[in-house]
C-alpha cells in the first residue's frame, strides 16, 4: 500500500467528491479513482459507494478514514524527525492552547522563541483546554497549554504552574484602592463574568454558593477580549489571573486585587505533551522554552510579592 493512495484517500473523505479532491491535489479524477480502488484491493473490501450526489463512506471505508488522518500526520512527524537527524534546524510546531493562557504568556514566549530559531513556523490553534488535551492525544497538536483543563488521561504535564484568580479592576473604580476584597464585598460590585462553559465561572459559582452569597453578573461572555474592555471602560469588574493581564496591569490600566482570606480560586497552567511520542527538534525546543519562560514569570511573581 502506497502513501499516496492514504493521502488521496484522506482528501477525498475531507472533500466528499471526487472532483474536489482532484482539484486539492492537482491531479486527474481518475488518478483519485485509482489510487481508491488500489487501497480496496489491499483490504479486500469497498471503501466508497459512489453516487451523483458525491461519495458515501462504506463501514470499512469509516474504519479506515478513523485512521488515515492520524497515520499521516505521524508520517510527517517521522519526516520532520530525519530532517533534523539531517541537522535541518526548520520545522513547524502546532500549539494548542486555551483563551486565557494565550496574550500574556504564550504570545511572548512565541514571539521570543521566534527570534531566536527564524526558520521555525508555528501553528497555533485556541480552544477549549479539553479540546486542546484531545489535540495532543490524537496528535493534532506538538504541544498544548491549558487553564482549568479537566482531568484527562494520556497526556503528560512537563510543567504545572499553580495561579490564583484576583479582582481586575480599572485604576478609577473604588475597589482599586482596596488591599484586598471579601466575597461579600465583591457581590456589590458591577461583575462581568465567563459564561457557564467556563471551568473557572463553574468553580466560581460553587464558591459563591458554599457562602451562601447570591451572584448575579452583570455581564456574562464567552469572550474574554469582551471581558477585559468591560472593566478597562470602567463598567464592571471580572476575576482573571493577574498573568492574563499582565501588560494592562504593568502600563497602569489595570489593577490586580487578592481575594481575602482562603477564599480565593486558584488554578493550574499546564504545559503538556504526549507522553509516548518523540518530539521533533523544533517542538523540543520551544517545550524547554516555554518550559523556563512560565518557570521565570512564576519566580518573578514570587519575588513581587516578597
Amino acid at each position: 500500500m502506497q502513501i499516496r493512495a492514504l493521502m488521496y484517500f484522506d482528501e477525498l473523505v475531507r472533500t466528499n467528491s471526487m472532483r474536489q479532491a482532484a482539484e486539492n491535489l492537482n491531479v486527474a479524477p481518475t488518478a483519485i479513482s485509482r489510487q481508491i480502488e488500489n487501497l480496496e484491493y489491499h483490504f479486500g473490501a469497498p471503501l466508497v459507494e459512489r453516487s451523483a450526489r458525491g461519495v458515501k463512506l462504506t463501514a470499512a471505508g469509516e474504519l479506515l478514514a478513523a485512521r488515515a488522518g492520524r497515520t499521516l500526520r505521524e508520517l510527517d512527524h517521522v519526516q520532520q524527525l530525519i530532517e533534523d537527524l539531517k541537522g535541518l534546524q526548520r520545522g513547524r510546531v502546532n500549539i494548542y492552547a486555551n483563551g486565557a493562557t494565550v496574550a500574556n504568556l504564550l504570545a511572548p514566549a512565541l514571539a521570543e522563541f521566534s527570534l531566536k530559531y527564524p526558520k521555525l513556523r508555528f501553528a497555533v490553534t485556541i480552544t477549549s483546554a479539553r479540546a486542546a488535551i484531545d489535540a495532543v492525544n490524537s496528535a493534532e497538536a506538538d504541544i498544548a497549554v491549558t487553564l482549568f483543563a479537566p482531568p484527562m488521561s494520556g497526556t503528560k504535564v512537563r510543567l504545572r504552574s499553580e495561579i490564583a484568580y484576583d479582582l481586575i479592576t480599572s485604576p478609577r473604580h473604588p475597589a482599586a484602592a482596596l488591599p484586598e476584597i471579601s466575597l461579600g464585598e465583591l457581590a456589590d460590585f458591577a461583575l462581568a463574568l465567563p459564561d457557564q462553559s467556563f471551568g473557572f465561572r463553574q468553580a466560581f459559582d460553587a464558591l459563591f454558593e458554599k457562602e451562601g452569597l447570591s451572584l448575579d453578573p452583570v455581564f456574562v461572555t464567552s469572550s474574554l477580549e469582551m471581558l477585559k474592555e468591560l472593566v478597562l471602560s470602567g463598567a464592571a469588574v471580572t476575576l482573571l489571573p493577574a498573568l492574563t493581564v499582565r501588560r494592562e496591569i504593568e502600563a497602569g490600566q489595570l489593577s490586580a486585587i487578592p481575594l481575602a482570606g482562603k477564599t480565593g480560586i486558584r488554578t493550574h497552567v499546564d504545559l503538556c505533551v504526549a507522553p509516548d511520542r518523540q518530539l521533533s527538534f523544533a517542538a523540543a525546543k520551544l517545550l524547554d522554552f516555554i518550559e523556563r519562560f512560565m518557570r521565570e514569570r512564576s519566580n518573578s511573581k514570587a519575588d513581587t510579592k516578597e
